[in-house]
């Protein structure tokens, strides 16, 4: 079985990436898109758009503008396109190999000229799939005289492939060529990095960062040499360099002998008054001369804090799959895999009276195995097609059919299936019951299957980083196999507890019948647990509270204790007592309207309306990328930083932040000038997908951060949930 599971996703993971390895030979965006522009008279620019195979243009994207007040636009004649439903963008118009548009104008009478704004986008549609950011072009073109304006008009300006006669600001250069790096050891512990640049080209400081992946050397922070104050509209008033820029940085090292050392900078610079490169990223190999180095101290965090598993990731494949196994093993006692505790007990306690170690340790074995192969395949194709498959396990349909599943094999450990029910509804529910509990294989493989889509680990940095790992590089063997390494790790533990459980739990008598009633409970709350994620919370405090008092009756909460009874028997009785008085107060808590679980009995006796002492935050809601460009900008404008979470009604970790940090009055305080933004991701529908996919999140819950002049905080990206006091400080250190 293991052999096969195995092989299956091995299968996969070859098949995946024999497919996506294709040519990354990109045309640069000015060789896609070649335009020429010509005044055909002096009202009218004529603009000739020549589009290579393979790359369409957005009709939509097309737009002119004029900031000379001296320029009245008119009407943009230009055909229709072709119809395309684009995943970004909805229904569209596109045009393939070319087009031509008319731009129409008034300028006064004595313009020898007329200066505008050409803006335009496209995209790749063979693999790789990618759209090219918005090109902007400004474009001065020389207008006919009056005494000529019928003939031939002015000689066209061309813009990519070309030759170019008045344009002030000519195609934007490839990125090899506009940003030149090259590093070189100035001695043993420094390296000195150099960026070149054409006239009219800079680079930004702060986007600007140096790494390692050469095992034991330890880069320091960089000597930035002071540089320009510059102000555009895209990061505002920033530090830039122009022509040529050296920057020392120092380093610390493990040998003193020669040895090569790999740089990585990722950085990003712009074409004055153009266009603004994406980010950027180059590695070299340097040599550097053998001697001692001093320590260094380590650079300021410029990358995101799962930054080891990305660097684990790029370096030695053992070295990844031991850091992802070590990962996977640390979230093994976090909430996130608790909910596989009881399942993976009631499987075992329910595999019979005379169970032993070694069936016990292969239906652990096998359930882990199941939940590790459907992890890893569930995140390859989160990875290769931007679909989260654990998201769309997570709609009230399923879930009502899980918990059902839950409740069935709660009655089969209550023994219910004993009763004279119709022969065809036992011999159904026997089946169910038995294929699911009773210790088949198939079955403990199927329970492992579905727990890892729906009641599996929440989202967490190194899931987050395999996720995009795969999305960026198209390597889903690499990707796929940290995945279930990190699925492993998770379920080390678990295999563990299970093999134990099949040598501790009792074999026979009353005993057993009290084991598997106490799983038969536990199945239930699962099933209320899983509810809870698509009920209103008044429903769950009604299920829980007939779940406890059902309980209690059944510890004999309510019934008297026979004289000299045992310490175990009155310890039942108290327990019960407890679970009576917990689920009465869940009960009259809905009643009276209360919808919190932990806090039933809050605003009873006082008005049941009263607000919570602690609310959570409030967000502004999103949807569309349009729609949180929209509020970034305006938090722009109004000098404030903005915080951006990602949350869905399935997600139980978002409603932990929710609750549990959201409400603390050092958050509150913390986030206060802030512009509190909220995608709420729960349809996982095209918008929601499209979203999450422009900025790098796998699933939520996930939080972004954008300093005052807009710049996004990379490095304090929070992935999963975090404690109020490790909240503050990372909200603290936008500002700083």
């Amino acid at each position: 079985m293991k052999l096969s599971l195995l092989s299956t996703l091995l299968a996969l993971f070859v098949g995946n990436a024999l497919a996506a390895d294709a040519a990354d030979n990109l045309l640069p965006v000015e060789q896609a898109f070649k335009v020429q522009a010509k005044a055909v008279d002096r009202g009218a620019v004529q603009f000739d758009f020549k589009i290579a195979d393979d790359y369409y243009l957005y009709r939509e994207r097309v737009k002119i503008k004029s900031n000379d007040t001296n320029v009245t636009l008119g009407a943009l004649d230009m055909p229709a396109g072709e119809k395309k439903h684009d995943e970004f963008l909805g229904d569209v118009e596109v045009f393939h190999h070319g087009f031509t548009a008319t731009q129409h104008f008034t300028v006064p009478a004595d313009a020898a000229k007329v200066s505008i704004e050409l803006r335009y986008q496209g995209c790749h549609q063979v693999e790789p799939k990618i759209c090219f950011p918005p090109q902007k072009v400004n474009l001065s073109i020389d207008l006919p005289n009056a005494a000529n304006a019928a003939s031939n008009g002015t000689p066209a300006i061309s813009l990519g492939g070309g030759a170019s006669t008045s344009l002030l600001n000519s195609g934007p250069l490839p990125q090899e060529q506009a940003f030149k790096f090259e590093a070189i050891a100035t001695g043993p512990g420094e390296v000195l990095a150099r960026f070149t640049m054409p006239k009219n080209y800079y680079l930004y400081r702060d986007k600007t960062h140096f790494t390692t992946e050469t095992p034991g050397v330890t880069l320091g922070a960089p000597k930035f040499p002071a540089g320009k104050e510059h102000t555009d509209a895209n990061f505002g008033t920033t530090t830039v360099y122009y022509d040529q820029i050296e920057i020392p940085v120092p380093l610390s090292r493990a040998k003193t002998d020669a040895q090569d050392v790999a740089i990585t900078t990722t950085f990003q610079g712009c074409l004055e008054n153009n266009v603004c490169y994406p980010e950027m990223t180059r590695a070299v190999t340097v040599p550097l001369p053998a001697g001692k180095t001093e320590a260094v101290a380590v650079a300021p965090v410029s990358e995101s804090t799962d930054s080891q598993f990305k660097r684990a990731l790029n370096g030695s494949i053992w070295l990844a799959f031991g850091v992802f196994f070590l990962a996977g093993l640390g979230l093994a006692f976090t909430p996130c895999v608790f909910p596989m505790i009881p399942i993976l007990s009631g499987i075992i306690a329910g595999a019979g009276e005379n169970l032993s170690t070694r069936r016990a340790l292969v239906l652990s074995i096998v359930y882990v195995l199941a939940n590790a192969v459907i992890f890893t395949v569930a995140g390859v194709i989160a990875g290769l097609a931007g679909k989260n498959l654990q998201a769309a396990f997570q709609t009230p349909w399923v879930l009502w059919c899980f918990a059902g599943l839950f409740v069935l094999l709660a009655l089969s450990m209550f023994g219910f299936y004993e009763l004279q029910l119709p022969s065809s509804w036992q011999s159904k529910i026997a089946n169910v019951s038995n294929k699911q509990s009773g210790g088949s294989l198939s079955g403990v493989a199927v329970m492992g299957a579905l727990s890892a889509l729906i009641v599996g680990p929440c989202v967490t940095p190194p899931l987050a980083v395999a996720v995009l790992y795969i999305a960026e590089k198209h390597d889903a063997v690499l990707g796929g196999f940290a995945l279930f390494t990190l699925a492993l790790g998770m379920g080390a533990p678990l295999v563990v507890f299970g093999a134990s459980a099949g040598k501790f739990l009792p074999r026979a008598g009353a005993w057993m019948d009290a084991v598997k009633a106490v799983f038969g409970v536990t199945f239930l709350a699962l099933a209320i647990w899983m509810l809870s994620r698509v009920l209103d919370a008044t429903w769950v405090m009604v299920m829980a509270g007939l779940l406890a008092v059902s309980s209690a009756v059944y510890l004999g909460a309510l019934e008297k204790l026979p004289e000299g009874a045992s310490g175990w028997r009155t310890l039942w009785k108290a327990l019960g007592v407890v679970l009576l008085i917990g689920g009465a107060a869940e009960l009259i808590g809905a009643a009276a309207g209360s919808n919190d679980l932990l806090q039933p009995l809050r605003g009873v006796g006082g008005s049941a309306n009263v607000a919570a002492a602690n609310p959570s935050l409030v967000f502004k809601r999103v949807k569309s990328i349009d729609d949180v460009e929209r509020e970034l900008s305006a938090a722009k404008s109004a000098n404030k930083p903005a915080m951006l979470d990602f949350y869905a009604d399935w997600c139980v970790s978002c409603k932990e932040m929710e609750k549990f940090t959201f409400t603390k009055p050092e958050v509150q305080s913390a986030v206060s000038n802030f512009v509190l933004l909220q995608a709420d991701v729960t349809a996982n529908d095209d918008v929601d997908q499209a979203l999450m996919k422009k900025y790098g999140i796998v699933a939520p819950p996930d939080t972004l951060f954008f300093a005052a002049n807009g710049d996004e905080k990379h490095n304090l990206q929070l992935t999963g949930p975090e404690d109020a006091d490790k909240f503050v400080k990372r909200v603290q250190s936008v500002t700083q």
